[in-house]
């Protein structure tokens, strides 16, 4: 790592510039496609392809591996395994299973050795950090209820269901003051429901991954840039849902900033939020049908299930299916502007958080994956002080970020063990409250300057 001090912030500043390396991790490849084109998760995907050294195949750590026969097998779904041939899966592949024998299945369809080093910095080392957590979830899990995900979805098949009447009554009453009342709740519910159907999305294919499709996104293109992306490398120049926003908002810090972006990130938000889910909507449907053939694959029919919902209104209410479906827009409209505003000040954008350019406070350019997450999440204490505001406001971040398959109620039982290791190993374990949060993001905005974060005393 760079010596700390004004060298470091000069040397950082002229990566930058160069965009040869990513700035915090010199090691390492500029992303390739990160800055050209309409930044997707099939381009994201093609431009990690580039980087990897897979040759085509799955990469888990310097081996590779030829997992076409496996697809159909995986437990996880064919989803995870069609979306990352040709690319680096190590990190999935280590936060996302907990038995041995994922090992032992891995290596009969095992290949060669990459012939280049790894495009990412993180390691796995057995007395790390993570993976000496990981053994202690693993022995722990079996202790805890099984019933105990039923109450996260007792929480989202209520707020679906609240969804789905509201919409309607909506449509129903001839009263405007209900009217507006009702869809604008309808909106809620609906934002709700898609942040708590990211609890689902993590894990192997079920029913209720589908209801993120709700608002007119793809629940596949959000496994690409939330789960295959921002979760394995958070605020790095790897992460889409950074490099998706600019440059309209540029969260990490950069000298070069745009006057607007930097001044206006609050009213950039409020008048492009709204439309963000029919923008990615249009691209995604657009790009199926005049680009590659890879857009064609990547693309489902379930990407439109959201288009259930205003026949529904139409039906039920009884209304002109043109009011059913111009208040389904608002609707989509308003849970759109509701779920990117919880979404950007949920964890990860506050000047007290690492991102790309920063110095972070361990002093390795290998650090241990599960050191880093830490160092790139901020944990909100009001905000996991209850199971409903945990499923709909994107908390229990931290521990989730770890074991992003394990369900939000599963991870409120493991916090104590997390704790206690976080401070074992001297991770960075960070806490404020949503408030601070949503106040940081702007100041990341703002900001141009890299930082130098020291390690906490305990």
């Amino acid at each position: 790592m760079a010596p700390k001090g004004a060298e470091y912030i000069e040397i950082a500043n002229q990566r930058a510039i160069e965009k040869k390396t990513h700035v915090t991790f010199p090691q390492l490849k500029y992303p390739s496609l990160r800055d050209t084109g309409i930044k997707d998760s099939v381009q994201w995907l093609e431009g990690k392809a580039m980087d990897d050294g897979a040759e085509g195949l799955w990469r888990v750590h310097n081996g590779l591996y030829d997992l076409d026969a496996f697809i159909n097998k995986h437990p996880g779904g064919t989803d995870w395994l069609e979306l990352t041939k040709g690319t680096d899966i190590t990190e999935a592949f280590e936060s996302h299973h907990f038995t041995k024998s994922v090992e032992t299945i891995l290596a009969k369809y095992y290949v060669r050795d990459a012939k280049t080093p790894r495009n990412s910095p993180f390691t796995f080392e057995e007395n790390g950090f993570y993976k000496t957590l990981k053994r202690a979830v693993i022995e722990e899990l079996p202790k805890i209820p099984k019933d105990v995900p039923k109450k996260s979805d007792r929480i989202i098949d209520s707020l679906f269901g609240a969804y789905l009447l509201l919409a309607a009554f909506s449509c129903y009453t001839k009263i405007p003051v209900l009217a507006t009342a009702s869809w604008m709740l309808a909106s809620l519910m609906l934002a709700w429901t898609v942040i708590a159907s990211h609890n689902y999305i993590h894990r192997k294919t079920n029913w209720r991954m589908h209801l993120f499709s709700m608002f007119m996104w793809s629940y596949r293109d959000f496994r690409v840039s939330h789960v295959l992306s921002h979760h394995l490398y958070p605020n790095t120049l790897m992460d889409l849902e950074i490099s998706a926003f600019e440059p309209l908002v540029y969260w990490n810090p950069r000298k070069d900033k745009p006057f607007l972006s930097r001044y206006f990130a609050f009213f950039i938000e409020l008048f492009y939020f709204p439309f963000a889910g029919f923008v990615y909507f249009f691209i995604r449907n657009l790009s199926a049908i005049f680009r590659k053939d890879y857009y064609k694959k990547h693309w489902r029919i379930t990407d439109l299930v959201g288009l259930l919902v205003p026949l529904w209104m139409w039906v039920v209410s009884g209304a002109t299916f043109y009011h059913a479906f111009t208040t389904w827009l608002c609707i989509i409209s308003g849970a759109s502007l509701i779920f990117y505003k919880i979404g950007s000040n949920a964890a990860h954008h506050h000047p007290d958080i690492w991102k790309d350019g920063d110095q972070p406070s361990y002093n390795t350019e290998t650090p241990d994956w599960g050191v880093h997450e830490l160092e790139a999440v901020m944990d909100r204490k009001d905000i996991n002080s209850g199971h409903f505001t945990v499923m709909t406001f994107f908390g229990n971040h931290a521990l989730h970020h770890l074991f992003p398959t394990l369900d939000h109620a599963t991870l409120t039982h493991l916090y104590p063990m997390f704790i206690e290791y976080a401070k074992k190993f001297r991770a960075n374990f960070k806490q404020s409250t949503q408030f601070d949060l949503f106040i940081g993001q702007y100041k990341c905005a703002y900001t141009t300057e890299y930082k130098i974060h020291d390690k906490k005393d305990d």
